[in-house]
C-alpha cells in the first residue's frame, strides 16, 4: 500500500529531525517545478503532485511558483485537504479559494511572537532615540554632529493595535522600559491572557480614535486582509498625538505609504519604525532617503529558535490533520 503524499512547498531549513520522522509515516515529496505553469501542469491527476493530500507551504518557493493564489489554489488536485503554511501572516494564500475547494488552511502564530515583539521594540526605541541618525553619523566618522537630543520610552504610552501573541509579547517588553500599555481590539482579550502582567498594567480602550489620542507611540499587530489594505491613512495620523511614532511590525500593505511620508515631513510625526513593506523584496526610496524612519527588511522571525519553532508548528499541522483530521491553527477565516 502506497503512502499517503505531502508536498513540501519550499524548504525545511531547521527542523530536520521532524521531517525525517514524519517520512516514516508519509511519502514527502519536494517541489521541483520551476514556475507557476510548471507546478500547474504537474498538479494535474497524471501529475507528479496529483495524488497529494497535503501541502508544507514556505514561502520561499514563491520564487519559483508565485505565490497561492485564487488560480494556483483552484488549480491543486482534489486530492488536497490541508495546507500548513509557514508563518503567522498568510495574505499570500487565497483562503477564500481555499474554502471554496474544501482545503483548510493552518498557520503558526504564537510561534513568531516573542522575535517578532523583540523586533518591535527595537524600532520603538529606535525611533524614539534616533539611534539610526546616531549609527549614520558613527559609520561617517562625524561622531556626534547631525544628532540632536531625542526622546526616553520611559513614561511614555504604547498603544498596541491587535493584542493577539505578538501584542501582549511587545506589552511585556515595554513595561520593562516602564511605558504605559494601552490597547484596542474589536473586543478586550480574555482576562485570563492578561494574567502574566500586574494588575492594571495593560489597559483596554473601546476605540481606535481613543488609543491614537492617547499614545506617544503607536504599534501596529494585525492581518492584511481587504478590510485592513491602507486602512491606516490620513485620517489615523491626522488623529495621533502630535509628535508621535507608528511602529509597524505587522504588514506593509495596512499602512498608506504616502500618507505616512505626509505625516513625517507635516511634524505630525516624530518618526517611524518600520520592518515590512507592501511590495516586498522591494521598499519604497521615499523611505529609504528618509532619516526619520528606522527600517529593517522583514527581521521579524529571523532568528533560528523562531525558525524551528514555526518549521515544528507546519508539521505538527500536517500530523494532526493527517491523523486526526484536524487542524491545530486553522485560520480563523475558517473557523468563524
Amino acid at each position: 500500500m502506497s503512502k499517503t503524499q505531502i508536498l513540501i512547498a519550499g524548504e525545511v531549513f531547521w527542523a530536520h529531525d521532524q521531517i525525517k520522522e514524519l517520512s516514516k509515516t508519509y511519502e514527502i515529496l519536494p517541489l521541483t517545478s520551476n514556475s507557476k505553469e510548471e507546478f500547474i501542469a504537474d498538479c494535474k491527476p497524471d501529475g507528479k503532485y496529483g495524488k497529494v493530500k497535503a501541502i508544507y507551504r514556505h514561502g520561499c518557493s514563491a520564487s519559483k511558483i508565485g505565490n497561492f493564489e485564487k488560480d494556483v489554489v483552484e488549480a491543486l488536485p482534489s486530492s488536497v485537504k490541508w495546507i500548513a503554511h509557514h508563518g503567522a501572516g498568510y495574505d499570500d494564500v487565497d483562503v477564500a479559494a481555499c474554502t471554496a475547494k474544501g482545503i483548510q488552511v493552518s498557520h503558526t502564530p504564537s510561534a513568531v511572537d516573542d522575535a517578532t515583539a523583540t523586533v518591535a521594540m527595537y524600532l520603538i526605541i529606535g525611533a524614539l532615540r534616533q539611534f539610526y541618525i546616531a549609527e549614520k553619523c558613527a559609520r561617517a566618522g562625524t561622531f556626534k554632529k547631525g544628532t540632536t537630543p531625542a526622546h526616553d520610552p520611559e513614561l511614555k504610552t504604547v498603544g498596541i493595535v491587535g493584542m493577539g501573541g505578538i501584542g501582549r509579547a511587545l506589552a511585556k517588553r515595554a513595561l520593562g522600559f516602564d511605558m504605559k500599555v494601552i490597547y484596542h481590539n474589536r473586543k478586550p482579550v480574555d482576562p485570563k491572557l492578561l494574567e502574566q502582567f500586574p494588575a492594571g498594567a495593560v489597559t483596554y480602550v473601546a476605540t481606535l480614535d481613543e488609543l491614537l489620542a492617547q499614545s506617544d507611540v503607536v504599534s501596529l499587530h494585525l492581518p492584511l486582509n481587504a478590510s485592513t489594505a491602507n486602512f491606516f491613512s490620513t485620517e489615523q495620523f491626522n488623529k495621533m498625538k502630535d509628535g508621535s511614532v507608528l511602529v509597524n511590525t505587522a504588514r506593509g500593505g495596512v499602512v498608506d505609504e504616502e500618507a505616512l511620508l505626509a505625516a513625517l515631513a507635516s511634524g505630525k510625526l516624530y518618526s517611524a519604525g518600520l520592518d515590512v513593506f507592501p511590495d516586498e523584496p522591494n521598499i519604497n526610496p521615499k523611505l529609504t532617503s528618509n532619516d526619520k524612519i528606522t527600517l529593517l527588511p522583514h527581521m521579524g522571525t529571523e532568528t533560528g529558535e523562531s525558525r524551528l519553532k514555526m518549521e515544528t508548528m507546519v508539521i505538527d499541522n500536517l500530523k494532526s490533520a493527517l491523523e486526526k483530521g484536524v487542524l491545530i491553527n486553522q485560520v480563523w477565516e475558517q473557523k468563524k
